[in-house]
């Protein structure tokens, strides 16, 4: 029998309680021991009365998991960075492997933690710690382990990507869009994490680190929010041939550097990510030999998560019955350096207002010129005595770029700049091994 001890018995926490109980017959059949939580730590009696979590079951306080020699795992689900890091250092000095969804912790903690488990040998899981049910952790550690990765490229949050999905199929705009997801619940009442891409760099942090096995953490993402995109510009888009998402991306080049980035971007419409639309998430990844894959599905919600918390807790189960803990620990074996995003090149999609006269395209084509910046495409839309002028770039340094735009902003001839949002997806290759 391996036992469990449950900390946090909220939504993705209840949801791991019915999926052992609902599947418990395959479950001990594919594991081969029988798994039951024999402990929760949980403040609302009622909740886990509600789940079945007998009266003796809930501990008092943390000591009483910590200290039951007969718990082997702790699966930890009360998220944030304190007081669950302790109890997880804790837990691991004491000999018992870990299970987390935290994300946040990973992100913030993940070396501190990896150390920690190898040093107690013992097996520390976070497959629900990005994108939820979709298994994404699991083969880049193993199934596409004998692949040198070229890219991660992620729709990571439901949130942001409902909204966008809306927004370009009904032509409203994002506040609107925003208020209607609060109701839905498909948006919390404080979306700032969400709509501003960090939720996002949180788990491009963690691809990124097992990836390309160096560690990167949250202060190395680059991230932009969605929160100036504009109806007009989803219009443009499909116009082009694109579609809007915010992305979550992760590169390494032949150099042996990293970069890892979120914001929103252009994607054909042809791109596998292009057709993930609504509260879906989707991973794509390119490697030296497989070549392109990509896993879609619900990247959130309380049993597609509990399912990867259970996968976990399976795969540990194993390696407790054939004394195997600590095969798979931290993949961050290299230190290779991350690139700032003034030194990487893309495409981009620019889209200003400016006066409506003769020689005004050619004035601002100088300044794009005097600062290595081509132009591929021009739309211009005339709006009165003022004109809007929408460019796609070849691909261009963001340095240059921001020195152009820099000077166009103090031109008598340009009202504003109303947008500039980057390519991606245009570079796809077929040249594997």
């Amino acid at each position: 029998m391996i036992n469990i001890g449950l900390l946090g018995c909220g939504t993705v926490g209840s949801g791991v309680v019915k999926l052992l109980k609902k599947n418990e017959e395959i479950i001990t059949k594919r594991t081969g021991d029988t798994i039951v939580i024999k402990k929760v730590l949980e403040k609302d009696r009622d909740k886990c009365f509600s789940l079945g979590i007998d009266e003796r079951m809930i501990a008092q306080d943390i000591s009483e998991i910590l200290d039951d020699e007969e718990i082997d795992i702790i699966v930890e689900l009360i998220g944030g960075i304190e007081p669950a890091f302790e109890f997880i250092v804790q837990a691991m000095q004491k000999g018992k492997s870990v299970v987390t969804a935290n994300k946040d912790l990973i992100a913030i903690k993940g070396r501190e933690l990896f150390e920690m488990a190898e040093e107690n040998n013992v097996d520390f899981y976070f497959e629900a710690s990005v994108a939820g049910g979709i298994p994404i952790i699991y083969p880049l550690k193993q199934s596409l382990a004998g692949n040198r990765i070229r890219k991660v490229i992620g729709i990571l949050n439901g949130t942001t990507n409902y909204i966008l999905t809306k927004m370009s199929r009904e032509g409203r705009a994002f506040d609107e869009i925003l208020a209607e997801a609060q109701k839905l619940g498909y948006a919390e009442a404080d979306p700032s994490s969400d709509v501003n891409g960090l939720d996002a760099a949180r788990k491009i942090a963690i691809l990124s680190s097992i990836a390309f096995n160096t560690r990167v953490t949250l202060d190395n993402v680059y991230v932009e929010g969605i929160t100036s995109i504009e109806p007009a510009d989803i219009r443009y888009a499909q116009e082009l041939g694109y579609v809007v998402k915010l992305l979550a991306i992760a590169k390494e080049d032949e150099e042996g550097r990293v970069q890892a980035r979120v914001h929103p971007a252009f994607i054909p419409r042809t791109h596998p990510l292009a057709a993930v639309d609504d509260v879906f998430n989707a991973v794509f990844v390119q490697g030296d030999a497989v070549g392109e894959i990509m896993h879609y599905g619900r990247g959130a919600g309380q049993m597609p998560t509990a399912s990867a918390v259970v996968g976990d807790i399976i795969d540990i189960a194993r390696n407790i019955m054939y004394n195997v803990n600590g095969r798979i620990g931290c993949t961050c074996y290299e230190s290779k350096p991350i690139v700032d995003i003034k030194q990487l090149s893309a495409q981009f999609y620019i889209r200003m207002t400016v006066k409506d006269r003769p020689g005004v395209l050619a004035g601002i084509a100088g300044v794009f010129g005097n600062n290595n910046v081509s132009i591929a495409t021009v739309l211009q839309k005339t709006r009165g005595d003022m004109a809007e002028l929408i460019m796609i770039t070849h691909e261009v340094r963001e340095q240059d770029l921001e020195d152009s735009l820099a000077v166009l902003r103090g031109m008598s001839i340009v009202g504003k700049i109303n947008n500039v949002i980057r390519l991606e997806g245009t570079d796809r290759t077929e040249d594997y091994l």
